[in-house]
C-alpha cells in the first residue's frame, strides 16, 4: 500500500474530471505533478504541486486551479481537509482511516509492505568491489562493497531482476608482480633468506601463499628462471588471492552472483570483437591527441595511436586503445568487458568505483552508450574515503597487510552489522568518518544503536504482552486495531506510511543510504511515543486490560516490520535484545 502514489491517482483523477467537464483544457501533461509529504508537518499529510505545474501550460492562474481542484478532492472520503496555500499549492490532511489502514497493511503484508514494481523485472548487472586480486580487502573497498551489496538489494526489493557482479582484474601487470612476491614467500618457504625490492608486496599475508605453493610443486620451482613459474604462480596466487577475497566478502556478509574475469577477455577475441563493432560505427581512427591539461608543448610528444572517438558520447576528449608497440590500452578490456554486458541483455547497468577512478567515468559512459546505441544507460557510483578513528586518533594501518587497514580488521572491530550501517550513513560521494568508539556508543547520536534499539524495545514490548496473554501475531494485531489512532502516535503511523515511497526514490536514485536515514527518523518518531508514554499512561503500550495492550501494540509492531525490511535491505540483522 502506497498511500503517495494513491493519493496522486486521485489527483489525476480529479484533473481529468474537471478537463471533462471544461474547466480545464485537454492535452495536459500531468507527468510532473507530484504527491508527497509537505516540507513542515504542520501544513497537512499530504500536499501536491499540481496547481503550479499545469498552470504554466493551461496559462490559468494557479490558485483558481487549485481551488477548483481542492473542491474536487474533497470528495474523497480519504481526505479530511484540503486548502490552498501560497501561489497554488494543495495540503491535505487525512482521515484517521487512512492512518489504520496504512498500519492494517503493514501488519498483514509484513515483508511484502513497501517491496514495488516498480523495476517492472528490468535485468540489472551491479558491479562492485572488483578489486585487484593482489591482496586482502581494505576499508575503501569496504565501502563499496557495502554500499553495491545495499543497492542491489533495494533493486530486488523494487522490483529489479539484479545481477551482483565482481570483475576479477587479473589481466593486467599487477598479477605478475603478485606472481613474483608470492614466488620469494615460496623460497622463503624453503629457509631462503629473500628481499622484497620496491614494487612487490610485502605484506603477512602472503606467507601462507608461499607456503601453500611450496606444499603443491614441493622444490620444482626453487632456482628456476622466471619462465618456468611464472604463469603457473601467477594462477595459483590469483586463486589463492580470490579465495582470500571471498572469505572477506564473506565476512561482510556479501555474496557474489559472478565473477568475472579479465583475462578471459584475452586471446579469445572478445575485445577485437568489441572494438570491430564500435569500429562498424565509424568510432575508431588514427589520430593524433591534443597536450594533456598541464603539459608545456615542449614536454609533449606527438604521436600517432589508435582512437575511440568518445566525444561523440559526452566524453571531453578521444580515448586511447591501443599503444604504440599494438598491445592494448587499459581501456580496451573494459570496454570488451562493458560490451559483454551488453551482450548478456542487461536493461541497466551501474558500476560502483572509487573515488580515484572519477575520470574514468565519462569515457566508461561514452562506450556503453556508444556500444549498446544509447539503449542501455551506465550509472557510474564513485565511494569517497574512509577515515578511520580510534580513541580519537587516526586508526593505525594494519600490520598483516604492510600498507592499509583491512575490511577484517574493520569487521573484527565492530562486527558486520555496525560496519554495514555506518558505512550508509553519509550518501556514497561524500567522505566518511568511522570511529570504532562513536559506532559503537549507545546513545541516540549513534544511528545503528538507535535504530537497533528501536527495534529491540518493540520486541520487549511483545514479549512483555505475551506474557500478560496477548495474542501477538500480526493477523491478530491488525485485527485489533483500532480505527482511530491517538493523536500523539499519528507522527508515527505517518512516517510508516512513508516507507513505500522512500523505497521507490531511493531505488530510482540509486541511493541506498536513503533507507539507513528513514530508518533513524522512523525510530527517533517511535522512540518518542514510547518516552511520551512515561508521563502519560495512556499511551504506554502494555495496559492493565489484555484487549486494550493488543490495540496498543499493533502499531509498534507495524514500526519493527517496516525497521526489519529497511535492515534486510541494508544487509544488517534486526536485534531483539540489545548487550
Amino acid at each position: 500500500m502506497n498511500i503517495f502514489n494513491d493519493l496522486r491517482d486521485a489527483v489525476i483523477a480529479a484533473l481529468k474530471a474537471l478537463q471533462a467537464g471544461g474547466a480545464l483544457p485537454e492535452g495536459l501533461d500531468f507527468a510532473n505533478v507530484a504527491v508527497e509529504p509537505p516540507r513542515d508537518p504542520a501544513h497537512g499529510d499530504i500536499a501536491t504541486n499540481a496547481a503550479m505545474v499545469l498552470a504554466k501550460v493551461s496559462r490559468d492562474n494557479p490558485r483558481d486551479i487549485a481551488q477548483m481542484l481542492a473542491t474536487k478532492l474533497a470528495e474523497d472520503a480519504r481526505i479530511a481537509e484540503v486548502s490552498v496555500a501560497g501561489p497554488g499549492f494543495l495540503n491535505m490532511r487525512l482521515s484517521s482511516a487512512v492512518w489504520h489502514d496504512v498500519t492494517e497493511a503493514a501488519l498483514k503484508e509484513g515483508d511484502a509492505f513497501g517491496r514495488s514494481r516498480l523495476g517492472r523485472g528490468e535485468k540489472v548487472n551491479v558491479e562492485y568491489v572488483s578489486a585487484n586480486p593482489t591482496g586482502p580487502l581494505h576499508v575503501g573497498h569496504t565501502r563499496g562493497a557495502v554500499f553495491g551489496d545495499a543497492l542491489a538489494s533495494l533493486l530486488d526489493y523494487a522490483g529489479y531482476d539484479v545481477t551482483r557482479e565482481y570483475y576479477i582484474n587479473d589481466g593486467g601487470a599487477q598479477v605478475d608482480v603478485l606472481a613474483r612476491s608470492v614466488y620469494l614467500r615460496y623460497l622463503e618457504a624453503h629457509g631462503q633468506e629473500v628481499a622484497f625490492e620496491d614494487g612487490t608486496y610485502p605484506g603477512d599475508y602472503l606467507i601462507g601463499v608461499g607456503e601453500a605453493l611450496k606444499a603443491k610443486v614441493g622444490d620444482a620451482f626453487v632456482g628456476k628462471p622466471e619462465e618456468v613459474w611464472l604463469d603457473d604462480v601467477r594462477d595459483f596466487a590469483t586463486e589463492a588471492m580470490m579465495d582470500m577475497i571471498r572469505e572477506d566478502l564473506a565476512q561482510l556478509g556479501v555474496k557474489m552472483d559472478v565473477f568475472y574475469s579479465e583475462k578471459s577477455l584475452y586471446g579469445t577475441g572478445r575485445i577485437e570483437a568489441a572494438i570491430e563493432a564500435l569500429r562498424d560505427k565509424g568510432l575508431i581512427y588514427k589520430g593524433v591527441l591534443e597536450p594533456p591539461k598541464g603539459k608545456k608543448p615542449e614536454d609533449w610528444e606527438p604521436r600517432e595511436q589508435t582512437l575511440f572517438k568518445s566525444t561523440e558520447h559526452g566524453d571531453d576528449v578521444d580515448r586511447p586503445i591501443m599503444k604504440s608497440d599494438g598491445a592494448w590500452t587499459y581501456f580496451a578490456p573494459d570496454i570488451a568487458y562493458h560490451y559483454d554486458k551488453v551482450e548478456r541483455g542487461f536493461d541497466q547497468l551501474i558500476d560502483i568505483f572509487g573515488a580515484d577512478h572519477g575520470g574514468y567515468v565519462k569515457r566508461m559512459k561514452a562506450a556503453v552508450a556508444a556500444l549498446s546505441d544509447a539503449r542501455v544507460p551506465l550509472d557510474i557510483k564513485l565511494t569517497q574515503l574512509v577515515k578511520l578513528y580510534k580513541n580519537g586518533e587516526p586508526f593505525k594501518m594494519s600490520k598483516r597487510a604492510g600498507t592499509f587497514v583491512t575490511l577484517r580488521d574493520v569487521v573484527e572491530q565492530v562486527g558486520p552489522d555496525v560496519t554495514r550501517f555506518h558505512m550508509l550513513t553519509r550518501k556514497n560521494d561524500a567522505p566518511l568518518d568511522f570511529d570504532f568508539d562513536k559506532v559503537l556508543e549507545q546513545s541516540r547520536e549513534n544511528p545503528v544503536y538507535y535504530v537497533q534499539y528501536a527495534h529491540a524495545r518493540i520486541s520487549s514490548i511483545l514479549r512483555k504482552a505475551e506474557e500478560q496473554g496477548c495474542k501477538i501475531g500480526d493477523a491478530a494485531l491488525a485485527r485489533a486495531l483500532p480505527d482511530d489512532l491517538a493523536e500523539a502516535e499519528l507522527p508515527v503511523a505517518r512516517k510508516v506510511a512513508e516507507w513505500p515511497r522512500l523505497v521507490e526514490i531511493a531505488a530510482r536514485s540509486h541511493e541506498p543510504h536513503r533507507i539507513a536515514f528513514y530508518l533513524y527518523e522512523l525510530a527517533s518518531e517511535f522512540h518518542t511515543l514510547y518516552n511520551r508514554g512515561n508521563d502519560d499512561p495512556a499511551l504506554r503500550f502494555v495496559q492493565e486490560d489484555v484487549s486494550r495492550t493488543q490495540a496498543k501494540i499493533a502499531l509498534p509492531r507495524a514500526v519493527a516490520v517496516v525497521i526489519s525490511a529497511g535492515l534486510g535491505i541494508l544487509g544488517v540483522t534486526p536485534v531483539e535484545e540489545m548487550r
